[in-house]
């Protein structure tokens, strides 16, 4: 259990994610650039690759950003966030707004 002041330190974003490309050399990596409002850029890597045969259909895709994750190097590449997505055992989804928001919005 965490408390309430434990959660609000997380900035959870919705960020449209712009491009992405395959992690060489990595089967389950892909490097996203995402817009997160007052960052337009940012780089995130995330281990979603198996879940999309074509990762291109992520692209314009708006999803929940970790936005204050301490930034960690993966395969070589900074990683400044993390995607938030749900999964059990043999099943994945990322979590999608059911309408357009603007890049930046703070989930609450």
């Amino acid at each position: 259990m965490i408390n309430y002041d434990d959660f609000s330190k997380l900035d959870i974003r919705i960020g449209t994610i712009l491009s992405v490309e395959v992690v060489e050399n990595a089967d389950k990596l892909l490097k996203l650039s995402v817009d997160i409002g007052e960052e337009t850029s940012r780089q995130v890597i995330s281990g979603i690759r198996e879940y999309f045969p074509d990762p291109q259909e992520l692209v314009g895709k708006q999803c929940p950003f970790l936005a204050n994750l301490e930034p960690r190097i993966i395969r070589g590449f900074e990683s400044q966030g993390m995607i938030l997505a749900a999964s059990n055992e043999d099943k994945f989804g990322l979590l999608i707004p059911h309408q357009i928001l603007p890049p930046g919005s703070k989930v609450k």
